[in-house]
């Protein structure tokens, strides 16, 4: 037996026999094994959430695709019938327990109840107790990236205004909750049959506050990543996760990925040749970025959003700058982007109720492959964005 296998095995029998004697009765004595100690900590019953059903009262029908942080099936509860999304979380090989990620994601879900944010109903384990812990979540017909892999026929415009205003109002509770989602992606956005956007995956999110504490940059799958992230900014807001949804934006009107880039340097180009190049005038802190050190940014004066989409609307054409600022102070906040003249112009968002209703992709095999975000777990941490070889040298400068 390994010394991981010996401690899930104490920890279950602890809180299964251990018992103690308070009012002339006998009650069960909770312990875990705290992962900051390695002692054992009673648990106090105000702070026990009660007991978590087993996994094997689910049936398993049809795996739906993998997240940030786990396996995502969907299953049917045995008790109620209900059709439900059963996240299987992935366990840290290396220590005991579930990882920090995965404590994250459930202590996030459980405080948050938004008709836009993917609801979480309970907490079930495996057949071996801690050794495997799954998430029961609402389940949801569609994911965006399934159906623009698949679908024949683009959004209309109404269709993406619909998409957009809930996406922003999601977005809205979360960080007026202090929460950044950090993985901002059309594969973390669901929709029901009844047009209801839900986002989802909270892997990567993080709680926030004044003043932002530094967190690790190499978040936010490479498609949807800010510059600021791409730069090695060592403090985040909620600005990456307007920059993602700009690029979710885009992608919508334009029916394929905006700004794919290859590598961290191809994203950097990308970027460049689409709004023109950065500078300390429009983005005042810029030139201290750690990346700068490394790479020189090529000289492109233009923004060429209007090339991009130039039957895209003035309004339209405004939100999207908006929330391709540069500058991550100015970009536009959830909150402003829903008051945007685009949503009150024609043609008017399309009613979710009155979405179209499409085939159920999520568990085909995709054309388009995308890339993850797959961080460790400690956020303190800087790394230097990789741009391959061309920086083995420190004193080597790359001009983009």
């Amino acid at each position: 037996m390994s010394e991981r296998e010996r401690r899930l095995s104490t920890a279950s029998s602890s809180s299964t026999t251990a018992t103690e004697r308070g009012g002339g009765q006998e009650r069960e004595k909770l312990q875990l094994l705290s992962l900051s100690t390695g002692k054992f900590m009673d648990i106090p019953e105000k702070d026990r959430l009660g007991k978590c059903r087993s996994v094997q009262e689910f049936e398993k029908l049809n795996r739906l695709g993998e997240g940030t942080y786990g396996i995502v099936y969907r299953a049917r509860d045995t008790r109620s019938g209900e059709i439900v999304a059963l996240k299987k979380m992935r366990m840290d090989r290396e220590k005991d327990g579930l990882p920090i990620s995965g404590l994250r994601e459930i202590t996030l879900l459980l405080n948050v109840t938004h008709r836009n944010i993917v609801d979480l109903k309970e907490v079930v384990v495996g057949t071996k107790s801690l050794d495997s812990i799954f998430l029961v979540m609402e389940y949801c017909e569609q994911d965006l990236a399934s159906l623009l892999d698949n679908m024949d026929t683009p959004f209309s415009e109404a269709q993406v205004k619909c998409i957009m205003l809930q996406v922003f109002n999601g977005l809205e509770y979360l960080h007026d909750n202090f929460i950044i989602h950090r993985d901002l992606k059309v594969s973390n956005l669901l929709m029901t049959d009844k047009g209801c956007i839900k986002i989802a995956d909270f892997g990567l999110a993080r709680t926030f506050g004044l003043p932002p504490k530094p967190m690790t940059p190499r978040v936010v799958t490479l498609w949807y990543r800010s510059p600021e992230l791409l730069l090695g900014a060592k403090t985040q807001t909620t600005a990456v996760d307007m920059w993602a949804a700009g690029c979710i934006f885009g992608e919508l009107l334009a029916h394929k990925p905006l700004l794919p880039g290859r590598s961290e340097i191809h994203q950097l180009e990308l970027i460049v040749e689409l709004l023109g190049t950065p500078s300390e005038a429009i983005w005042p802190g810029f030139s201290q970025l750690p990346a700068l050190e490394q790479i020189s940014l090529k000289k492109q004066p233009y923004n060429n959003l209007k090339h991009r989409f130039p039957w895209l609307s003035e309004a339209g054409l405004r939100l999207l700058n908006f929330l391709f600022m540069y500058d991550p102070k100015k970009r536009g906040s959830a909150e402003e982007c829903i008051k945007s003249s685009y949503f009150k112009e024609k043609p008017l968002p399309t009613e979710p109720e009155l979405m179209p209703t499409f085939p159920h992709h999520r568990n085909r095999r995709r054309n388009v492959q995308r890339p993850e975000a797959r961080p460790k777990d400690q956020d303190t941490a800087y790394k230097r964005p990789d741009f391959g070889q061309a920086f083995s040298s420190p004193a080597k400068k790359m001009k983009l």
